[in-house]
C-alpha cells in the first residue's frame, strides 16, 4: 500500500512546477520566473495592497477587540456616556453567566453537540457522496452537482416550515438530534460539492494501482484517496462547524428549553427592561473566540484546502 502513496509523491515531484527551488521555473539564473505575483508588481501597487489589507484587518478586528474589552469592563464603564479606555478589568460578567440562575453551561453543550455532530455527519456522508459523484461517469453530472449546491442557496424560509412539520410528527422539536438534522440540510450539500472537487483531483491511476495490489474499492478509497484529501476533509469540517455554530434561525425555530444554543442565550439578554451589555459581550466572546481558535489551529489545512482542490470542480 505504501508503494502507491510513494508513487503519488514521486509523480508530484516530477510534475511541472515540482522539484526543488533550484530547478523550478526554468534554468538557473532566471530568478524573475520564480518571483511571486506580488513580487512582480510595482512598489506603488504593493503599497495600495498593503493599505487595503490593513483597512480590512481593522474592519474585522476592531469590533472584536471592542467586544472583548467591553466584556471585561465594569457596568458603570460600559454605560458611561463617554468611552472609558482606562478601567479596572473584571470577570464579573463571565462569572455571572454561570451563577445566579443564569446557567450558560447547557447552552454551551447544546451548541457543541449540535454543531459538532452536524459537522462530523456532513464530512462522513459528504465524503461518500462526493466520491461517488467525482468517480461517476453518468451523463449530466455537472447539472447534478449544480443542483446539489443550489439547495444550499435556498432561503431558510423555504425549508423551515416543511422541516418543522416533519420534525413535529416524529418528536424531534426541542431536541439536539433535531438541530443536527436541521443543520445537515444546509451543511451536507456544501460538503458534497466541496469534497467532490477534491476527489476529482486524485488521479484514478493511484486507485487502479491499489486494486492491482489486491485492495477492494473500499480499501482503495480508505487507504489511498482519503489520506490524499486530508486538507479537503479538514476544510469541510471546519466550515460546516462554523456554519452550524453561528446559526440563529434554525435554533430559534427548532430548539426549546432543552436544546437552546448560545445565539439563543445571547438574544435572551435583550429584554424590554434593557440590555445587559456586559453579559452580552461575554456571550459574544464565548461564541466568537472558539471558532477563531479552531481556524487558527487548522489554518494550514484551510489555506491548502481552499486554494488547491476547492477552486476546481466538475
Amino acid at each position: 500500500m505504501s508503494s502507491v502513496v510513494d508513487t503519488a509523491d514521486s509523480r508530484a515531484a516530477s510534475a511541472p512546477g515540482g522539484g526543488t527551488d533550484d530547478n523550478r521555473g526554468g534554468p538557473a539564473g532566471t530568478r524573475g520566473s520564480r518571483l511571486s505575483p506580488l513580487e512582480r508588481t510595482g512598489t506603488g501597487t504593493r503599497i495600495v495592497i498593503g493599505i487595503a489589507l490593513a483597512l480590512a484587518l481593522l474592519w474585522t478586528l476592531v469590533p472584536l477587540v471592542w467586544m472583548v474589552l467591553s466584556s471585561l469592563k465594569p457596568s458603570e464603564a460600559i454605560n458611561s456616556a463617554e468611552p472609558r479606555w482606562l478601567f479596572d478589568p473584571t470577570l464579573r460578567h463571565y462569572t455571572g453567566l454561570f451563577t445566579g440562575g443564569n446557567e450558560l453551561a447547557p447552552y454551551l453543550w447544546h451548541s457543541v453537540a449540535a454543531a459538532g455532530g452536524s459537522a462530523v455527519l456532513s464530512v462522513i456522508l459528504g465524503a461518500l457522496a462526493g466520491y461517488g459523484l467525482a468517480r461517476s461517469g453518468m451523463r449530466g453530472k455537472k447539472h447534478l452537482s449544480f443542483w446539489i449546491i443550489s439547495t444550499r442557496m435556498a432561503p431558510i424560509a423555504a425549508v423551515v416550515l416543511p422541516l418543522f412539520l416533519m420534525f413535529r410528527q416524529v418528536g424531534l422539536i426541542d431536541t439536539v438530534p433535531g438541530l443536527i438534522l436541521a443543520y445537515l440540510t444546509f451543511n451536507l450539500p456544501f460538503a458534497i460539492w466541496l469534497l467532490s472537487a477534491f476527489f476529482a483531483d486524485v488521479p484514478r491511476a493511484l486507485e487502479e494501482s491499489a486494486r492491482v495490489e489486491g485492495c477492494t474499492n473500499w480499501q482503495a478509497f480508505r487507504h489511498v484517496v482519503l489520506p490524499l484529501t486530508k486538507s479537503g476533509l479538514v476544510t469541510t469540517f471546519v466550515l460546516c462547524l462554523v456554519f452550524a455554530w453561528n446559526d440563529y434561525a434554525f435554533a430559534l425555530v427548532f430548539s426549546g428549553p432543552h436544546s437552546q444554543t448560545l445565539p439563543i442565550a445571547a438574544s435572551q439578554l435583550v429584554t424590554q427592561s434593557g440590555i445587559d451589555w456586559g453579559q452580552l459581550c461575554a456571550i459574544g466572546t464565548f461564541v466568537v473566540v472558539p471558532m477563531m481558535l479552531a481556524g487558527l489551529a487548522v489554518r494550514r489545512w484551510l489555506v491548502t484546502g481552499l486554494t488547491l482542490g476547492a477552486v476546481t470542480g466538475e
